[in-house]
């Protein structure tokens, strides 16, 4: 994600969860993905915040010539719930992006998470890196 403007976008995204009557924790990213933190009013579907949340925010790149080519974000999404006494540890990982991934990718991160919270999956479906 460029500097210059992924504040302005985060921004974005947070804008369109508290539009959909949900309440915005934090948002961040690197390059190539983004978490989005929040509290979920239990009357909003998971799916359809984030197809809406999709969709405004690349319209918004691809209107403001973010990006050089076309945006779109890959198809699907992770969802993981936490705990009230999870919210500040969870705020410190997702402040720290850029640290966190010095070290370890995106894919290497979510299969991390699939792991923990014993998900199973199918290799075919997961994430691919874009780097």
């Amino acid at each position: 994600m460029k500097k210059k403007w992924s504040a302005e976008l985060f921004g974005v995204i947070g804008n369109l969860i508290n539009e959909n009557n949900c309440k915005t924790i934090i948002v961040n990213g690197v390059e190539d993905h983004v978490h989005c933190f929040i509290g979920l009013k239990p009357t909003v579907s998971v799916s359809d915040l984030m197809q809406t949340v999709k969709a405004k925010s690349s319209k918004y790149i691809n209107d403001h010539s973010l990006t050089p080519k076309r945006f779109e974000w890959q198809d699907g999404y992770g969802v993981f719930s936490y705990s009230q006494s999870q919210v500040d540890k969870v705020y410190k990982y997702i402040q720290n992006q850029e640290d966190h991934h010095k070290k370890q990718t995106f894919r290497e991160e979510y299969l991390d998470f699939l792991k923990k919270f014993k998900v199973a999956y199918d290799d075919r479906y997961v994430f691919q890196d874009l780097m």
